[in-house]
């Protein structure tokens, strides 16, 4: 039996889960998450907003429940894109 999916997060409530996330110095559990938001979200919310950020690639949850930030966002490697040489095809 699916559960449907009566509430849908706010944009704010999935960033504030993002940015948390990025900011925590270790790779929390999801109850550890759960404790660690600057505002109250319901589990029920928070279990969504984690749905979303896998099936978007942003984190994964290893096989301890921890929760790990994968998604390539880092201002050093934006930096670093930003400044390169754009690849020429070496057949021309």
């Amino acid at each position: 039996m699916k559960t449907q999916i009566i509430h849908r997060p706010r944009l704010d409530t999935v960033l504030m889960v993002e940015d948390t996330i990025k900011k925590m110095d270790f790779h929390p559990t999801k109850n550890q998450l759960w404790r660690a938001l600057p505002k109250m979200v319901m589990w029920q919310t928070l279990n969504v907003i984690l749905d979303y950020l896998i099936a978007s690639h942003k984190i994964i949850i290893d096989k301890d429940g921890k929760i790990i930030w994968i998604f390539a966002d880092n201002k050093k490697i934006r930096e670093l894109l930003a400044k390169s040489v754009p690849y020429r095809d070496a057949k021309k």
